[in-house]
């Protein structure tokens, strides 16, 4: 036994083993078997386990056992020890394995490669695995032979639509349809409120045999109007009548409409505002079937006045599309006893329905690059010329006199235009070696090429990063896939490559100037979402949808939904576009709203589906993170909320203090909608254990002061119930009667560990921005996971105090924290101090 180890023991044996031996083993943890053998690297996990619970002051849990002299002594002899041997693991192997490109950035790899933008292959793909609130992390990004089958399938897939269709670009269609023929049918579900056609902005009672014969006889009317008054969703016969996409492709979308309002005799006025609107690319079939609906092309804000506007769309083979005003109400079946069913339109509001009428709409497509063969067929096949195809699966085939020298020098330009860092010359071969045998077994010379391609793109060069080494002579090239993958999604551009290939990258300097370059392209929206969607759960935005019996007004509310995210995403942006303080991340003077939101939020009215910042007033409960309605929706469950899991997520993903995992055999707390208890009164009695008193102390407190916010983010002062309290009744967005009931008031009030009390979300907020470094410290150690692949590992710990000490002076901004991890030993790979003082306030 070493003197490290027998001192460590020693100082454990008078105040630990107690609970943690071979008959107790509290928490899992059994001190008296756990060994010393630092470079096994589980061992060394439970090590750091204990040391941080030390650290904390959770162990042992009355810290009078502990002299702090001890502590101390304990402290730095443990951490000492385990400094030394995590940095001997990572000389040796490195801060973490090679990482695998999850599908998201192997789609837009291949995106860029090929020059096809809009390249959809990602759900060809297994969905990845998360770990660290991330799904870039090495440890379960493995790579199986039925991932490697899908990849090929993938990348095959990639490669032919890259490829030209055809000699000259498809012919275009265009189709000018008049109102009478943007709508299938004569009615939609939900009856004359929903939709009909208006002539003088007058309604005209429209027959379905009125349409099909105008339909058939051509004879209609240009000064026919078709209003819409509802959303999108099934049952929806919501599209022309004529059209679907012969091929796949974009199309362009020209319209002539305007915002309007239903009176109760029909007539039009113009709207008091506008009216959000995008398309959504659906197959022609019945009104309950559709396949896959998805938005397509761009969202306009439909003004008073009629203008014209335009998009384009992309669509599949045979797809149509539908008409999607954002924000109305959603008729669904109502379906009574012993009697049909049928359908009902929510009551008028004050001044009419909103809705759009529309006068016409054009549609020409498919869009083919003017420049032909199109650039994606270039980067496969440069200048080669083409002819129509006489075998193969090909449409077009390469006219080549010499194939052999021909594959070759394609061979060597694709790899060169595709690789991320050199590829050496035995590796090529057994590229060319791949293709010889095709052209020798008699493929033609583009289909003998693509078996090439397809095996490079499913490379280990190419689908894993790998971790740039000070020893590495591939180390700047790693760098630049790192920063690119890291704010981009995707791989280098020609600037970081070139910058890589004359080994500037380890230039502070010109890595920050790169840094912010990238951060300014349009790539950087892909580091937001990715970002976003995990850490902070965006991707389950929609996962539990709103208790209709509880909270009819947001029944089938998409576009608050989609506000809700937009928002949130918004923010993140500006928090590093404007170097904000990281104390933003909790208490801000400004949010984010459009239309929508502003209404939701109670804040005063604004126009538009556009995401605008807003100044808050002074005594304004929203601002931060805490408050976004889309936080407050992933943590709820659509019919309750929790203060357990709402604290336990702020301490865990903000706070970077997590909770430990609760004991398996104590059951969750469910709130009680049938209003007989509060949640707080639940509470209580689940805590009267103290063990549990211990942990949810932690939590709670945080999670009660959101109480005042209801499933969706929006501002309460009583909880709603099914049973008990004052009756309310209505009909909701669907057109279906409510009934709920409002029980007793909320309470946000708390008391923190420390004993710091609040009364509101408001006081909580002045609270938790009283450490700025803890919030620093945790927006880093995510950055790092996303960043790199690998959580912060122990001999990390002191480039990361490094980082937050040189942003301290600054009051810890964004932007800044983010680029100097960019410039620290954990992103470039070089050598971690072997001293540094570890700050922990």
């Amino acid at each position: 036994m070493s003197n490290t180890e027998q001192m460590i023991r020693q100082l454990l044996q008078k105040t630990c083993l107690d609970c943690h031996n071979d008959d107790l083993a509290e928490g899992r943890l059994n001190l008296q078997q756990l060994g010393w053998r630092l470079d096994d690297h589980r061992l060394r996990q439970r090590w750091i386990q204990a040391y941080d619970r030390i650290a904390a002051g959770e162990m042992p849990p009355n810290q009078d056992d502990l002299a702090q002299a001890d502590r101390e002594i304990l402290l730095k002899t443990l951490s000492q020890a385990l400094q030394t041997a995590d940095a001997a693991e990572v000389t040796l192997l490195g801060r973490g394995p090679l990482r695998r490109l999850t599908r998201d950035e192997y789609e837009q790899n291949l995106r860029d490669v090929l020059a096809l933008p809009h390249l959809d292959i990602r759900d060809l793909l297994p969905e990845d695995r998360e770990l660290h609130h991330c799904n870039k992390v090495s440890e379960v990004l493995d790579m199986s032979r039925i991932q490697l089958d899908a990849y090929l399938d993938a990348a095959d897939q990639a490669l032919r639509q890259a490829i030209a269709t055809g000699m000259k670009p498809r012919k275009q269609e265009h189709h000018r349809l008049p109102a009478t023929r943007m709508f299938l049918t004569a009615q939609t579900f939900g009856g004359r409120e929903a939709m009909f056609y208006a002539k003088d902005s007058q309604m005209v009672p429209l027959s379905g045999g009125d349409l099909a014969r105008m339909r058939k006889e051509n004879t209609h009317d240009p000064q026919m109007e078709l209003a819409i008054f509802r959303s999108a969703s099934w049952p929806y016969y919501g599209y022309p009548d004529v059209f679907k996409a012969r091929e796949p492709g974009a199309y362009r979308i020209r319209f002539s409409a305007r915002a309007v309002r239903q009176l109760r005799d029909f007539s039009l006025r113009p709207a008091w505002n506008s009216i959000a609107m995008n398309f959504r690319a659906r197959k022609r079939s019945g009104a309950d079937v559709s396949g896959d609906v998805r938005a397509t092309g761009e969202t306009f804000d439909i003004q008073p006045e009629t203008g014209i506007y335009e998009t384009t769309i992309r669509l599949k083979q045979n797809e149509t599309f539908e008409y999607s005003l954002l924000g109305l109400p959603v008729p669904r079946a109502i379906n009574p006893p012993n009697a049909p069913l049928y359908y009902d339109f929510p009551p008028m509001p004050d001044g009419g329905h909103p809705g759009v009428a529309f006068q016409w709409l054009e549609i020409t497509g498919p869009l083919d690059s003017e420049a032909w063969p199109p650039p994606s067929h270039q980067r496969l096949y440069g200048t080669l010329p083409i002819r129509t195809t006489e075998e193969g699966t090909l449409a077009v085939e390469l006219i080549s006199t010499q194939p052999k020298q021909d594959a070759q020098r394609l061979l060597r330009r694709f790899i060169r235009l595709t690789e991320r860092e050199p590829t050496s010359e035995d590796v090529i071969k057994i590229y060319e070696q791949l293709v010889s045998d095709e052209l020798q077994a008699g493929t033609p010379l583009a289909e003998a090429l693509l078996t090439g391609y397809t095996a490079f793109l499913c490379s280990g060069q190419f689908l894993f990063l790998p971790e740039p080494r000070s020893d590495s002579p591939q180390r700047q090239y790693a760098i630049a896939s790192r920063l690119s993958h890291f704010l981009g999604n995707t791989r280098p551009d020609d600037e970081l490559n070139q910058l890589a290939e004359q080994k500037q990258l380890l230039n502070p300097d010109i890595l920050i100037q790169q840094t912010r370059r990238l951060l300014e392209a349009d790539s950087a929206k892909n580091f937001v979402t990715n970002l976003t969607d995990y850490w902070l759960s965006l991707k389950d935005i929609r996962r539990d949808e709103p208790d209709s019996r509880l909270y009819p007004e947001y029944r089938f509310d998409d576009y608050l939904i989609e506000s809700m995210a937009a928002e949130t995403r918004a923010f993140v942006t500006v928090m590093i576009e404007e170097n904000l303080p990281v104390t933003d991340l909790v208490d801000a003077d400004f949010v984010f709203v459009n239309d929508r939101l502003a209404r939701h939020y109670g804040l005063p009215p604004v126009s538009g589906s556009r995401m605008r910042k807003v100044s808050l007033p002074d005594a304004s409960l929203y601002g931060g993170l805490l408050t976004q309605a889309a936080l407050l929706k992933v943590t709820a469950n659509g019919t309750t909320t929790s203060p357990v899991i709402r604290g336990a997520w702020i301490m865990e993903r903000i706070m970077g203090n997590p909770p430990p995992p609760p004991p398996p055999t104590v059951p969750a707390v469910e709130p009680d909608i049938r209003g007989a208890t509060t949640i707080r009164e639940q509470l209580a009695l689940h805590t009267k254990d103290p063990s549990c008193a211990t942990c949810h102390a932690r939590f709670d407190p945080v999670g009660f002061a959101l109480e005042d916010f209801d499933v969706m983010g929006a501002f309460r002062t009583r909880y709603r119930s099914l049973a008990k309290g004052e009756k309310v009744t209505g009909i909701d967005r669907a057109g279906h009667d409510y009934i709920y009931f409002v029980a007793g008031p909320t309470d946000s009030s708390g008391t923190l560990r420390d004993g710091s009390a609040f009364k509101n979300i408001q006081e909580l907020k002045q609270l938790l921005v009283t450490e700025p470094r803890q919030l620093a410290r945790n927006l880093v150690q995510q950055l790092v996971v996303y960043a790199t692949g690998t959580p912060v590992r122990f001999s990390d710990r002191p480039v990361v105090e490094a980082i937050l000490n040189e942003c301290q002076p600054q009051g810890y901004r964004t932007r800044d924290l983010l680029e100097s991890l960019v410039r620290s030993p954990i992103f470039l790979g070089s050598p971690l101090p072997q001293e540094a003082s570890v700050r922990t306030d």
